[in-house]
């Protein structure tokens, strides 16, 4: 097994619950199964979905996925009210279905997230996408010569590596929830802080036998299981048939050029099709590839056709219902509203050729307003305005400097008690929607008043605050050990007297989360070690985010230094952790400073105009 088959984490397992429409209804479609060869002779196993009673020639829809198209007729949800492809069937496509290379029913060795090819002579999924589209556009008849690619997850990373130079048929794409960097902000690990939990049970399930099979955690509780665990290390123990894959993460704990050559940025060059992009605010896997791929087009795009639409979803669940996301209602259902207002006419526009095809730079969705907004450009800069919420003594927060001399707040971080990421029990992270995708959305009242967690909030709103835009936690922080994880939530806190809804009286939202690992303060290519109790600046991007903090509401700021087992636990002394010893886990003390002149704060843009 390559090394490279673990250079990415999820990239949307789940893509094969999403990856393929339930196209049921058998008097309604002319199926086919056929292998279409590739440059190398390799054939990819693809299915074919023609309208029986199109009138005039169709464009194709492709979906390449490594999740399976085999059991397409077996799924129940057929093209009525509800169905993923509701809209766009109505519109009319042929849709196309493919096995990636060496997956399922298609020939050819998988590599996962395989690099661009370096010369005319070889392959990479781009070429096997072209390849794809020239034959369906030579071989299905009834098609009007204009295709789309489109993908969530590992499918959207697909579909940005066959925009990068694609077939002349190619109209239109819409990458949805692609990663992009695996070290950085991805699967793998965020700011160098590896995640554990994700990792352990995605590189079991795919790699340890020729089937999907998760962990069989004897458990109920994968906090207690972990932590029994001890020392990462003892994590290859129950990866001995993907051995290979786990020594790829010890031996690159920093970001090498290993990691590099997989960052699909390093690729993009001008937008060459034009593009959705596609994630949802509380993506707990790929937001950050999602926002960047984005951005990084933006940049190239000479032409108004690179698109953003960012909804109040989980990983993916625009192809799903979305009126309900944990303790969260919105009406309309924001879903239907994407597939109906954004999807299928941005399409039916590029593809077909019908629409008038003035569509807006971006649609984002207004969380605590719950309203779709249309921009020029994401964030646009000229709406809004940057503002400093401030920590101070006594848990409080406010827009207004500190202006004591000398004032911290102090915790015990104990990596043998660390803060759970989400209410226990916690099931395994491929088991339950608690440990993969709820916990965003958990009350983080269940950890507010741990002492290793501080907590500082403002009075009750005044007015409205709608935060538009990037933000980013500076801290001023020292610690009795040598290295530290410093882990920044900020929070919507709810009314306590809250009639609209008083299940939510009280609540604790996450609206914005992010890690850094100590060691890496000053740039990810090597770690350095922390000087102990010398204050020191740590700047955490919490990345993009446009909702309304309402009148009466507070904001809340969380710092602590574990969020366990997302995060492995970090030893608090400067060794390599693949390779630390239970001896190597020591207590720290973690001093945040909220003085005049280490003014610890979260920086983030507000709209002028609310």
């Amino acid at each position: 097994m390559k090394n490279v088959f673990y250079s990415c984490l999820i990239l949307g397992f789940c893509a094969l619950f999403f990856s393929i429409a339930a196209f049921g209804q058998a008097d309604k479609w002319v199926k086919k199964s056929v292998m279409i060869p590739m440059r190398d002779g390799v054939k990819l196993f693809t299915k074919i979905y023609i309208p029986k009673n199109r009138s005039g020639d169709l464009p194709i829809l492709l979906k390449r996925t490594p999740y399976s198209i085999g059991s397409a007729e077996s799924f129940n949800g057929q093209l009525n009210p509800g169905s993923t492809f509701e809209y766009l069937a109505d519109d009319g496509y042929i849709f196309v279905f493919q096995d990636v290379r060496g997956k399922y029913g298609s020939e050819g060795e998988f590599v996962m997230t395989r690099p661009i090819a370096e010369s005319d002579k070889d392959i990479d999924e781009g070429t096997d996408a072209y390849d794809t589209i020239d034959w369906l556009i030579k071989n299905v008849e009834g098609n009007n010569g204009r295709a789309g690619i489109f993908g969530i997850s590992y499918d959207g990373w697909l579909t940005v590596m066959a925009a990068i130079n694609p077939h002349p048929a190619v109209k239109a794409v819409s990458p949805q929830a692609s990663p992009a960097d695996m070290f950085l902000m991805d699967d793998f690990s965020h700011k160098g802080a590896f995640r554990l939990s994700p990792t352990f049970g995605y590189t079991y399930l795919v790699a340890t036998s020729s089937t999907s099979t998760p962990f069989p955690f004897d458990q109920k509780d994968t906090y207690e299981w972990y932590l029994d665990l001890g020392p990462i290390k003892n994590a290859a123990h129950y990866l001995k048939d993907a051995e290979e894959g786990w020594v790829d993460f010890e031996n690159h704990p920093v970001y090498d050029d290993f990691w590099k050559k997989q960052n699909v940025l390093n690729y993009l060059d001008e937008v060459k099709v034009p593009t959705l992009n596609v994630v949802g605010w509380w993506d707990a896997e790929d937001f950050y590839g999602s926002m960047e791929i984005y951005e990084a087009w933006e940049k190239l795009d000479k032409n108004n056709i690179n698109h953003l639409a960012v909804g109040p979803w989980r990983h993916g669940n625009w192809w799903g219902k979305g009126s309900e996301l944990g303790p969260l209602t919105f009406y309309p259902d924001p879903s239907v509203y994407y597939r109906k207002n954004i999807e299928a006419p941005f399409f039916k526009y590029h593809l077909k050729q019908e629409g008038d095809g003035k569509f807006p730079n971006a649609w984002v969705y207004l969380t605590g307003s719950n309203v779709w907004r249309q921009f020029n450009s994401w964030p646009d800069q000229e709406l809004s305005e940057d503002k400093k919420l401030y920590l101070h003594a006594k848990r409080k927060l406010s827009f207004t400097a500190p202006t004591t001399a000398a004032s911290f707040s102090e915790y015990l971080s104990d990596p043998a008690n660390p803060v759970p990421y989400a209410p226990r029990p916690i099931p395994g992270f491929w088991q339950g929607a608690l440990g993969k995708w709820g916990w965003k959305l958990s009350d983080q009242r269940f950890v507010q008043y741990r002492p290793d967690v501080l907590h500082f909030e403002t009075e009750p709103l005044q007015e409205d605050v709608v935060i538009s835009g990037e933000i980013v936690a500076n801290l001023f922080a020292s610690t009795t050990g040598t290295d530290a994880d410093w882990v920044v939530k900020l929070i919507d806190v709810y009314p306590e007297d809250y009639p609209d809804d008083p299940n939510l009286a009280g609540y604790q939202l996450m609206i914005a989360d992010e890690v850094l690992r100590g060691r890496f303060r000053n740039g990810f290519e090597k770690g350095e070690a922390i000087p102990q109790n010398e204050v020191l600046p740590y700047q955490i991007e919490l990345n993009n985010r446009h909702h309304r903090f309402r009148k009466g509401h507070k904001i809340m700021v969380q710092i602590q230094s574990t969020w366990f087992p997302l995060i492995d636990r970090n030893p608090q002394t400067f060794v390599n952790i693949f390779q630390a010893d239970e001896a190597d886990y020591q207590k720290a003390f973690h001093r945040i400073y909220h003085s005049r002149e280490y003014p610890t704060h979260v920086a983030f843009p507000i709209l002028k105009k609310k």
